[in-house]
């Protein structure tokens, strides 16, 4: 039975399958291996757009759904509800996930030549924190919808030790490393000792020391920067005129990714409009119907995203934001993101510390930090952690991973 192994991130995914006696990751999209964690529907059309032809579809302005961050719903009672998706037209959430995962296989088994039965699926330390019944019900949701998708056999590995595994594979002496995978939806840490000698023993429970992992990670950077950077400009936490707050959770749902929709209900748009008297300043008021009325919430969350990046590539960052009112620009900065970041980046490092101290070791006592997934880029958070463990030599592994 051919098999394959399946990363299906927040973000984006990937599938790699055994090829000239090693595993090589599929070409999910022309020249890419990895792709967007994303599906689009078209008003009109029945069949669905994924990855960059979904992102691409909605971006051209294409009258439709997208929907993104699904893994951020898994183990919760929306995957057996419906959404609609266009035109009257509804769908199931966890139809939505099979779907992704079928044209995954499909994708990849065109290019094997070979069926592909067998699916072995990372999975973060927790999908949901602190509920282990939610979180047992997210792997077992994944699970049948792999099933749905045509997958016979399924099984899962904790993804940061499969990225042990390949620190070990480089590894000269025994070593003990934790590692940090930092991606989409989860923060997960695992501290492993790994070592020539061992990576060929049939049973490694026992070089597992600790598990621990928070639900905090690239998308709830991305809402940070979105309702610090470009949601006040929209009247996030703008004054009435009796000096108070103006109420925040539309801001909060137009900056998550998988609540952005909900936002644009005729129910909730009324709501709004009738909510001006409540603004001191009508334009913030104008700007936030604009946004609804045009529904550019993705837009903005995708913008967010981007500010984020270049923030840590180059320090700063211009957000264009004429799509909501001409000539608009937001700015941000490396102080500014620093901020709006620092309860998620405390969250990080504490569970990192807590992983340690789950082994009933000192802090100390780690030798090797081994970054991977892709919020690891943001520089900031993994010197933050490095600083937690001085003795401990940090090495970096694909942030677009597939283990």
């Amino acid at each position: 039975m051919t098999f394959c192994a399946i990363d299906f991130g927040t973000s984006n995914s990937a599938l790699a399958y055994p090829r000239a006696g090693r595993l090589a990751l599929a070409e999910l999209e022309p020249g890419f291996s990895t792709m967007p964690t994303a599906v689009f529907y078209a008003a009109g059309e029945a069949r669905c757009h994924y990855g960059r032809a979904a992102v691409a579809a909605y971006v051209d302005g294409v009258e439709g759904r997208l929907m993104r961050s699904l893994k951020s719903i898994l183990g919760s009672d929306l995957m057996e509800e419906s959404t609609e998706i266009a035109s009257g037209r509804n769908v199931r959430y966890l139809d939505v996930v099979t779907g992704y995962l079928q044209h995954m296989r499909e994708v990849a088994q065109r290019e094997s030549g070979s069926p592909l039965r067998r699916a072995v699926f990372g999975r973060p330390v927790y999908f949901v924190d602190d509920d282990r019944v939610r979180d047992a019900r997210a792997q077992e949701t994944l699970a049948r919808a792999a099933r749905a998708a045509g997958f016979e056999t399924i099984e899962f590995e904790f993804e940061p030790i499969a990225a042990a595994r390949d620190f070990e594979s480089r590894a000269r002496q025994e070593t003990l490393v934790l590692v940090a995978d930092i991606g989409g939806g989860t923060s997960d840490f695992s501290l492993v000792r790994v070592g020539p000698r061992r990576r060929h023993a049939a049973d490694r429970r026992g070089d597992i020391l600790a598990n621990h992992g928070v639900h905090v990670a690239g998308t709830d950077f991305d809402r940070a920067v979105n309702l610090a950077a470009i949601l006040p400009l929209a009247g996030h936490r703008s004054r009435t005129p009796q000096g108070r707050e103006v109420p925040s959770s539309i801001y909060f749902d137009l900056a998550t990714w998988h609540l952005i929709n909900t936002t644009y209900a005729p129910g909730r748009v009324v709501e709004m409009r009738r909510m001006r008297p409540t603004y001191a300043d009508a334009t913030m008021h104008a700007r936030l119907l604009s946004i609804l009325g045009r529904r550019l919430g993705h837009q903005l969350a995708a913008r967010a995203e981007q500010a984020k990046i270049d923030v840590a590539e180059r320090g700063s960052a211009r957000i264009d934001l004429c799509a909501v009112e001409a000539r608009l620009t937001a700015t941000l900065d490396a102080a500014r993101q620093h901020a709006a970041l620092e309860a998620n980046f405390e969250r990080i490092v504490a569970a990192a510390r807590e992983t340690v101290r789950r082994a009933q070791l000192t802090d100390g006592r780690v030798q090797a930090l081994y970054f991977t997934g892709g919020s690891t880029g943001l520089q900031t958070l993994t010197a933050r952690i490095a600083r937690q463990f001085p003795g401990a030599g940090a090495v970096y592994g694909n942030r677009s991973r597939v283990w």
